[in-house]
């Protein structure tokens, strides 16, 4: 039996009391595993979409994998607002950078390091997207949502961008999603069923620099958070259900100036190439356990190529890098990197991205 919350779906009936002019500000981080997301509320005197109105606060380091309990306080650096689509009104989410108590990067902290590196490639003008791949489970994290009890449903192929209740599952998750990051300001560009039923995709971008990061990681968030409300559970995990399924990334679309400007087809491919020798440092970086998970997930199988190879080709979904068909007819662009997992850090492997193919690092 699914554990509800009391109010049995019902709207909490103190969610519209005065606040008395005062802002509740969500502060989100991400904690010691790399990938987990973890939060709390903070009082604001007034409402602000200002960061620098909003203070550096703190959290318990040693309950998040992030500091031993003798030395437990990291700091929370707020980077990012958006408006809060649970509590409305003036409230916000806040995403933050966490701080060492000398006030410096912690090491779980990404973002520091992306900020400096887009710095230096400015002029290249880089732009990103990502395709983020997730699964739905039950309330005990265990059994896929709306698979049967005792066994499987059929075989992958009637499921992507399906319709019907025999080919999706938790539609209403992904439109509630998708309007919460509407009005979060987030910006989303899309939604579709995957190959697998009860895993679907949405898509975050354009985004320049290190907006992509702080997009992702918000959406993820609101994801979580509104799949709560239905007693669900969101997987990230590259490979959530082993055998003849489908895994899951966070295939990384990329452009910059030169290949977004007529004739930028033949840029496409030159970075593609300088990629391809860069082809290890880039699986270091495309999962929270430097690779360990991708090996799960890039097989050759399930539109992957495997781990240890890297190809490219036009509308090949088998390929490290995919060039979309549309984009050769039009002659510029960008281009698909397919190698990177649903759990990836967006702000590493953007950085990984530029130091690759704008700073020849």
């Amino acid at each position: 039996m699914e554990y509800l919350d009391g109010l049995d779906g019902l709207k909490n009936p103190y969610m519209d009391l005065d606040q008395g002019g005062k802002c509740q500000a969500y502060y989100i981080w991400i904690d010691g595993t790399k990938e987990g997301l973890r939060g709390k509320t903070k009082t604001l005197d007034k409402p602000t979409m200002n960061l620098a109105d909003l203070p550096v606060w703190n959290f318990d380091g040693s309950s998040t994998s992030q500091a031993e309990g003798q030395n437990s306080d990291v700091y929370l650096k707020p980077v990012a607002i958006f408006k809060d689509p649970f509590r409305r009104g003036d409230n916000i989410l806040v995403m933050c950078e966490t701080l060492t108590h000398e006030m410096e990067p912690h090491p779980t902290n990404c973002r520091r390091d992306c900020v400096a590196h887009m710095a230096r490639c400015e002029d290249d003008d880089p732009w990103f997207g990502i395709e983020q791949e997730y699964a739905m489970f039950d309330f005990s994290g265990r059994q896929p949502y709306g698979w049967p009890e005792n066994g499987y449903p059929g075989p992958q192929g009637p499921y992507y961008c399906g319709v019907g209740k025999d080919k999706v599952s938790g539609r209403k998750i992904v439109e509630a999603h998708y309007r919460c990051c509407l009005y979060a300001g987030i910006n989303i560009f899309g939604s579709n069923a995957e190959g697998m039923t009860s895993q679907w995709e949405y898509q975050i971008g354009p985004c320049r620099g290190v907006d992509l990061g702080d997009h992702v990681w918000v959406s993820r968030w609101i994801l979580s958070r509104v799949a709560e409300e239905f007693n669900v559970v969101i997987s990230f995990d590259p490979k959530p259900i082993q055998g003849d399924w489908s895994g899951a990334g966070a295939h990384l679309n990329v452009s910059t100036k030169k290949t977004r400007a007529p004739g930028g087809l033949d840029e496409i491919y030159r970075l593609i190439e300088i990629l391809g020798k860069k082809h290890n440092e880039h699986i270091f970086e495309y999962d929270p356990h430097d690779g360990a998970d991708n090996k799960r997930r890039l097989t050759g199988h399930h539109e992957t190529e495997r781990i240890d190879r890297f190809s490219y080709g036009v509308a090949n979904r088998c390929a490290s890098v995919r060039i979309c068909r549309q984009i050769e007819r039009e002659g510029c662009g960008y281009f698909e990197d397919r190698r990177p997992s649903s759990n990836a850090d967006p702000y590493r492997i953007s950085t990984r991205m530029v130091k690759t193919i704008c700073l020849g690092e």
